[in-house]
């Protein structure tokens, strides 16, 4: 499976901004965005004004990085989005959503998406009582997401899922007593809290 396998730091002070890759360091002082560094690159104070398209591609660039998917995945979930009734923005972003690695993040499961991707890679996770270890699986309404028996015991897992302090978002349901949740409904925009620009993708792939 390919993947990005550099420095993800790098990452987020490329955008300028926290992009939550590396779980609890991302709200420490470690942090390498909150201790100032600068953008990579060389010749960095040298560069021109940004233009229309290069402000396009950060926001395409950014919602990559957030959800941790590549370039065909991410134009491939956009023409799905395209063919959806609705804005095509918010469809995408919608489908991103829906990612079982995403899922399982937002459960409370992981301190990452990276780290969510990892265990569902290493089947730790069922979906309606059924073992999957697809990443990119698009979870639907209605259906459960559980923490496998055998790895309930697993301390980093349970101590990670006990202490998650991150509000579980509306269209998720958690079950703390059987380590499980459910997908009630598709994510709303304004149920998404990441800062992303959706419709200067949709101008980008636009053109």
């Amino acid at each position: 499976m390919a993947r990005y396998t550099g420095a993800v730091c790098r990452l987020c002070r490329r955008e300028g901004q926290k992009l939550f890759l590396k779980g609890e360091r991302c709200y420490s002082p470690k942090c390498s965005v909150g201790r100032g560094r600068q953008t990579p690159g060389q010749h960095v104070q040298g560069r021109r004004k940004v233009s229309e398209y290069g402000i396009q591609l950060r926001a395409k660039q950014k919602a990559k990085r957030f959800y941790g998917v590549l370039e065909s995945q991410f134009a491939k979930y956009f023409d799905m989005a395209t063919h959806q009734p609705g804005m095509a923005g918010e469809n995408l972003l919608k489908i991103l959503e829906s990612r079982f690695d995403n899922v399982v993040y937002r459960l409370g499961f992981a301190a990452s998406r990276k780290e969510a991707r990892q265990l569902v890679l290493h089947r730790h996770f069922s979906i309606n009582g059924k073992t999957v270890n697809i990443c990119s699986y698009l979870c639907k309404p209605g259906e459960v997401i559980a923490l496998r028996e055998k790895s309930r015991t697993i301390e980093s897992i349970k101590s990670e899922f006990e202490a998650s302090a991150r509000p579980v978002p509306k269209w998720l349901s958690l079950d703390k007593n059987t380590m499980s949740g459910t997908m009630v409904a598709y994510a709303a925009r304004e149920d998404i809290d990441l800062q992303v620009e959706e419709h200067l993708i949709v101008e980008l792939y636009s053109k």
